[in-house]
């Protein structure tokens, strides 16, 4: 059977976008594991709860550091996620 997609959101319907950041550039502040986790929710719940958001676009920002011998990658993606309105859920926060 083949898939109906003609409820997906196209790009003319995006009336709200909103950045999800996973990772860090920034070498003095600290980055959990935690922290991480909750990007990650943020960005799967962005994707998977009504009104189901469609990533549109993503930035990756690197920075290199070097620390006295060491050197320090580091490296975040913003994801831009387009929804056809602002969920109810992102005023939770």
């Amino acid at each position: 059977m083949i898939p109906d997609n003609s409820k997906k959101t196209t790009i003319a319907e995006i009336r709200y976008i909103k950045k999800v950041t996973i990772g860090t550039v920034n070498p003095s502040a600290p980055f959990t594991d935690d922290m991480r986790e909750d990007q990650l929710v943020l960005l799967n719940k962005c994707l998977s709860q009504h009104p189901k958001g469609i990533i549109i676009g993503k930035d990756i920002s690197i920075g290199s550091f070097k620390l006295g011998e060491h050197e320090l990658n580091m490296q975040s993606t913003t994801y831009h996620v387009g929804f056809a309105r602002k969920p109810y859920w992102l005023d939770e926060k």
